[in-house]
């Protein structure tokens, strides 16, 4: 195998972690893949981990509500490597039954909208031929669970990346304003905010589908499944049929690592390997 030079956000732990840990074991030697966390004492315990069990991650600050530390990421790989052939935008904040919506969603767009974003504008010229670029999301994020009425705001025939990113700050201060529910928004803000991850994704393979199609480039959107993780558990009564992180990565390296010469599926939400319908 060729050796790869591969990114997850927000890797520290939990499903990024086990992704760095797949990444690592199935890449080849000589490889480079990059552990990243905001907290540099997590990120190295966590790259110290993976080295005990013999696999050799590197370790890099990132935060992706940042622009500055995106853009420090996408200049080290430049430099280091000239180009990137694996990025998970896996980054995303917690948010808990707990404490009002209104005051967690700023915060919570910011990570996983936003910040999946800033990742595709700085890594988007660093894209190697048969670059796989997978943004990690749920089947939340399908169109059908958003009324029609809010459907024309997620066209992603005709809308851009900035079109998105326009539509969820305004979403952001009808929730804080607590007047979402009267513009039909789901009382979950875990729901718009996937959806238009997803909408993100299929955008960008949109605007990327020619130069896709001739560099032989993936680029999609993943549903990991239910997984049992910290963040997770606060939100579902039942965690009896979750996955532990590690089973859970399977798929999604799966998808991050599909051979050249592959072509679908391409700016799709993928849940154990089968695409689920945007509408």
């Amino acid at each position: 195998m060729n050796p790869k030079v591969a990114i997850v956000t927000g890797s520290n732990q939990g499903l990024g972690f086990a992704l760095v840990e797949g990444l690592c074991k199935s890449s080849g030697p000589n490889s480079s893949v990059y552990l990243t966390a905001r907290n540099a004492a997590r990120g190295e315990e966590a790259v110290r981990q993976l080295r005990e069990r013999g696999l050799s991650p590197m370790f890099h600050l990132l935060d992706v509500t940042d622009d500055a530390s995106v853009a420090a990421l996408a200049e080290t790989i430049r430099t280091r490597h000239g180009g990137v052939d694996i990025v998970i935008s896996n980054a995303a904040a917690r948010i808990s039954p707990d404490i009002p919506q209104a005051e967690q969603v700023k915060l919570f767009v910011n990570t996983n909208n936003h910040g999946t974003y800033r990742i595709i504008r700085a890594f988007g010229a660093l894209l190697r031929d048969n670059v796989r670029f997978i943004v990690v999301a749920s089947s939340f994020g399908s169109l059908r669970n958003l009324p029609p009425s809010l459907h024309e705001g997620f066209d992603v025939s005709t809308r851009s990346l900035e079109d998105i990113e326009e539509l969820m700050d305004k979403y952001v201060a009808l929730v804080e304003a607590g007047q979402a529910k009267d513009h039909q928004w789901p009382e979950w803000i875990n729901v718009p905010s996937k959806i238009a991850q997803v909408a993100s994704i299929k955008i960008m393979a949109r605007q990327m589908r020619d130069e896709a199609s001739r560099r032989g480039i993936l680029i999609n959107a993943v549903c990991p499944g239910l997984v049992d993780t910290e963040a997770s558990r606060p939100w579902f009564k039942d965690m009896s049929a979750a996955q532990s992180p590690a089973q859970a990565a399977v798929d999604v390296v799966w998808l991050a690592t599909l051979p050249a010469g592959t072509d679908t599926p391409y700016g799709e939400l993928v849940r154990h390997r089968e695409v689920v319908p945007w509408m």
